[in-house]
C-alpha cells in the first residue's frame, strides 16, 4: 500500500476530474490525503479519501465573484494569490507531510503548494492538468490579443518578486513561469485524449493524455421524447442575468424543452415569468442532464466541455474567458460545434437550430467521444500514479 497526496484549488472543474481517479486509487488499497476546501468535502469523502481542510489558509475562498473573473486575466493578482496560500500553508503542511511520508504527491497545476512541497521534500511529483497542457505549439490556440500580450509581458516582472517570497523559504522556483507553465520534464495526467488535446505530439512520454475521468451513475438516465437544449455558464464567471434572460426570451416559443442552470448568485425568481418548457435551477447534476440532451450552449470550461462531448452532444459556444476561448477554437476546429457571435434573444436561437439542424455537429461529438473512450480514463491516471511509485521504491 503505498501514500499519497492530493492537493486542488476550490473549483469544481479541477476537482471533478480528479475524484474518480481517487476512488480507483483508494480502491486497489492505497491510502490517500486530499487536501481541499469545505465546498468540496463531501464529494472528496466520498471517494474514500482522508479529506484534509485547507480554508484555515483561506486566501482563495474569500474571493468576490468579480475577483474570480480577474484569475487568468491578471497574472500579477493571481500569482499573489498562489504565493499567499503556499507561504500560509507552508509550515503545518510541510510538517505534516514530513511525518506522514507520502510516496507520491499529485497536485492540480494550478495548486503550487502541491508541486512546490514536494520539491521541498524530494517527493515524486505528478501534475494534474484539467485544461489543455500548453507548450509554445499549442499555446497559440489561445488567440490572445496585442492588449492581453502585453499586459502579460508587463506583468511578469511584478510577479516575480513575489515569487522571492517563496525563495526564501527555500522553495526551488526559478520564476512565475516556472510554476505556472507546463514543461516537458514533469510527470503529467491531462484530463482529455490525444486526439482533442492541440498540437499532442509535441509533447514529451511524460505526458498521459487519459481522457476525461467522467464519474458514473448508479441508475439509468432515460432520454426524454422531447427535443432538450441545456444552458449553462459553469460555476464561476457566471453572473450573467441579462444573459439568462436573453435566452428565455430566445428559446420561449421553441419546439424543445431547455434546462438552465444560472449558479448560485441569481435570484431566479428577478428572471419573470418562466415559459412551461423552461426548468432552470441554481445547480444541476451535470452527468445526468448531459446524457439527456441534444445540443449544450456553453461558456466552454474544459471540464464542461469534456463531459458533453464524452456524451456526444454537440455545443454551442459562448467563451468568456481566453482559455475557454482556446477549448472554444477546438472544438470549432473539430467541428463538434458553433461559436454563438452575439448574445441576441435571435442569435441564441439561430445558433441553438444550426446545431439541431446540422447532423455533422453530432457527427463530430460522437468522432470525439470514441476518442475519449478509447483513451483510459481514470484507471490509466491511477495506473501512472502507481508505476511512478513503483519506480522510485
Amino acid at each position: 500500500m503505498s501514500k499519497i497526496a492530493f492537493f486542488c484549488i476550490p473549483a469544481h472543474g479541477h476537482t471533478n476530474p480528479t475524484l474518480a481517479v481517487v476512488k480507483e486509487l483508494v480502491r486497489r488499497g492505497n491510502e490517500v490525503r486530499y487536501y481541499s476546501y469545505d465546498s468540496l468535502k463531501e464529494k472528496i469523502q466520498a471517494t474514500g479519501a482522508e479529506y484534509i481542510s485547507c480554508d484555515s489558509y483561506d486566501n482563495q475562498m474569500n474571493l468576490t465573484p468579480q475577483d474570480g473573473k480577474r484569475i487568468g486575466k491578471d497574472i500579477v493578482f493571481s500569482t499573489e494569490i498562489l504565493v499567499k496560500t503556499t507561504l500560509a500553508m507552508d509550515d503545518t503542511i510541510i510538517d505534516e507531510l514530513s511525518k506522514w511520508e507520502p510516496d507520491c504527491i499529485v497536485a492540480d497545476s494550478v495548486a503550487i503548494w502541491g508541486k512546490l512541497a514536494a520539491y521541498k521534500l524530494s517527493v515524486p511529483f505528478i501534475s494534474s492538468t484539467t485544461t489543455f497542457a500548453f507548450n509554445r505549439y499549442s499555446a497559440k490556440i489561445m488567440k490572445q490579443n496585442i492588449t492581453q500580450l502585453f499586459t502579460m509581458l508587463f506583468s511578469i516582472p511584478k510577479a516575480n518578486k513575489l515569487i522571492k517570497k517563496l525563495q526564501v523559504k527555500g522553495y526551488p522556483v526559478k520564476n512565475v513561469l516556472s510554476i505556472l507553465q507546463n514543461d516537458n520534464d514533469t510527470n503529467t495526467i491531462v484530463y482529455t485524449s490525444p486526439e482533442f488535446q492541440p498540437c499532442s505530439d509535441t509533447f514529451s512520454d511524460k505526458y498521459t493524455f487519459v481522457g476525461p475521468s467522467i464519474r458514473t451513475l448508479d441508475y439509468q438516465v432515460i432520454k426524454p421524447q422531447r427535443r432538450t437544449i441545456y444552458i449553462s455558464m459553469g460555476t464561476v464567471n457566471n453572473l450573467m442575468e441579462d444573459f439568462y434572460r436573453k435566452c428565455i426570451v430566445a428559446l420561449k416559443d421553441s419546439d424543445f424543452d431547455v434546462i438552465m442552470s444560472v449558479g448560485e448568485f441569481i435570484d431566479i425568481e428577478k428572471l419573470g415569468d418562466l415559459p412551461q418548457n423552461f426548468t432552470i435551477a441554481k445547480s444541476v447534476n451535470q452527468i445526468e442532464v448531459l446524457q439527456q440532451v441534444d445540443a449544450f450552449l456553453t461558456h466552454c470550461g474544459m471540464n464542461s466541455v469534456n463531459e458533453a462531448l464524452y456524451y456526444k452532444v454537440p455545443l454551442v459556444m459562448f467563451p468568456q474567458t481566453t482559455e475557454q476561448g482556446g477549448v472554444a477554437y477546438r472544438v470549432n476546429e473539430l467541428g463538434a460545434g458553433v461559436y454563438l457571435q452575439e448574445d441576441s434573444p435571435e442569435k441564441i436561437k439561430e445558433a441553438i437550430q444550426e446545431v439541431l439542424d446540422n447532423h455533422l455537429y453530432k457527427q463530430s461529438a460522437e468522432e470525439i467521444s470514441k476518442g475519449f473512450h478509447r483513451a483510459g480514463g481514470y484507471r490509466l491516471a491511477a495506473d501512472k500514479i502507481e508505476n511512478l511509485i513503483n519506480k522510485r521504491q
